[in-house]
C-alpha cells in the first residue's frame, strides 16, 4: 500500500474526462500535467483552452453540451465584442473570462503559469494538482498547405476544415519542464503515469516535445500505460482521426499503440477493437479492454479504476 502520487497527461474533453474519474479516487495523489501548446493571447487575455477544460472539469462546472467553458454560462461580453466588430470567433463566456482575465494579470505581474494555476485550482476547491507543462511558451502550429497557422485559428476559426500536412510545436526546445514534474524523483517518484484519451498529434505530443519530459518519464522507472481516444475506428470527439488520415496514419488503436510505442508498457483499448489484441501485444505493448466511452460521471470512475488495476498487473503497487 503506497500514497505515491500518480501522474497523468491530458488535454481536451476526453483527457478531462479520465482526468475527472482519477481525482474522484485519487483525490490529492492525482498529478494532471497539462498540454499549453494551444494558448494563445485574444483580445489581449491569456488563454489556456486545455488548462480550463481540464480545471473547469475536475471543479465540475463545466459545460456538459460543449465540453468547454462553464456551464450556465452568460454572453454579454461576446455579443458587445462582435456588434463592435471586434473578432468573436473564438467565444468567451462572461464567467469565463474572469479566469483570463485574473490569469493574464498575474502573468504580466511576474507569476509563472504554475503558480497561477494552482492559486486558480485551489479557489475552485480542486484537491488534486493541475501543472502546465511547461511555464515557457509551447504553441502548436499546423502546417498546411505552404500555410503555417497558430493552433486556435486551424482548430476554431477555421473547424479544422483544412488537411493537415505536418504539426510543429514553437518553442519546445527552449522550453524547461516544469520545475514541480522534474522534481518529483527519488522519494517523490510517482507510481505511474497515464496518457489520457487526449489526441495524441494535438494534445499529447505537445507535451512530449518539452525537452527533458521523455527522459522524465523513463527515469521514473514508473509502469506508463496509455487509454486510447480511438474507438472502433474513429475518434469520440475532435479531429483526432482525421489528423491521422492525412498524415497517413490508419485511425486505430494499433496506430495508437505505435505511437506511443517505446513508452508505454500498456494500452486501454475499447472491447469494440479487441480484435486488435494481438496485434498490440505484438509490439510488445500489453493490453486491457474494457469500456473507455465516458457518457457519466459513473464511467469516468469506473475507467479510472479500470487503469489503476491494469496499472497493478505492470508492477505498481497501486491500492
Amino acid at each position: 500500500m503506497t500514497d505515491r502520487r500518480i501522474v497523468a497527461l491530458a488535454g481536451g474533453v476526453g483527457g478531462a474526462k479520465l482526468a475527472d474519474g482519477l481525482a474522484r479516487v485519487l483525490g490529492d495523489r492525482l498529478v494532471v500535467v497539462v498540454n499549453t501548446g494551444d494558448d494563445f493571447e485574444h483580445l489581449g487575455l491569456h488563454i489556456s483552452p486545455d488548462l480550463d477544460t481540464v480545471m473547469y472539469t475536475l471543479a465540475g462546472i463545466a459545460d456538459p453540451e460543449r465540453g468547454w467553458g462553464i456551464r450556465d454560462e452568460s454572453w454579454t461580453f461576446m455579443e458587445q465584442v462582435s456588434r463592435l466588430g471586434g473578432p468573436d470567433w473564438f467565444r468567451l463566456g462572461d464567467r469565463d473570462i474572469a479566469t483570463h482575465a485574473i490569469r493574464t494579470y498575474r502573468l504580466r505581474a511576474g507569476d509563472t503559469l504554475t503558480a497561477v494555476t494552482a492559486d486558480l485550482c485551489r479557489s475552485l476547491g480542486i484537491s488534486s494538482q493541475l501543472l502546465p507543462m511547461s511555464d515557457q511558451p509551447v504553441r502548436t502550429k499546423v502546417h498546411s498547405g505552404g500555410l503555417t497557422l497558430p493552433f486556435q485559428d486551424y482548430f476554431v476559426r477555421l473547424r479544422c476544415e483544412i488537411p493537415v500536412e505536418r504539426l510543429s510545436f514553437d518553442g519546445d526546445a527552449a522550453a524547461h519542464l516544469n520545475p514541480l514534474v522534474e522534481a518529483m524523483r527519488g522519494a517523490e517518484t510517482p507510481e505511474a503515469i497515464i496518457i489520457c484519451p487526449s489526441n495524441p498529434y494535438l494534445s499529447v505530443d505537445p507535451i512530449l516535445s518539452v525537452p527533458a519530459m521523455r527522459g522524465w518519464i523513463k527515469d521514473t522507472g514508473a509502469p506508463v500505460i496509455a487509454v486510447s481516444p480511438i474507438v472502433g475506428g474513429t475518434a469520440i470527439k475532435g479531429p483526432a482521426a482525421k489528423i491521422m488520415q492525412e498524415l497517413g496514419v490508419q485511425p486505430s488503436v494499433t496506430s495508437v499503440a505505435a505511437h506511443y510505442r517505446g513508452l508505454i508498457d500498456g494500452l486501454v483499448i475499447d472491447t469494440i477493437d479487441d480484435v486488435h489484441v494481438a496485434d498490440i501485444q505484438a509490439m510488445g505493448i500489453a493490453t486491457n479492454v474494457t469500456g473507455t466511452v465516458m457518457r457519466s460521471i459513473e464511467d469516468r470512475k469506473t475507467l479510472a479504476q479500470s487503469c489503476l488495476t491494469f496499472l497493478k498487473t505492470l508492477g505498481s503497487g497501486i491500492r
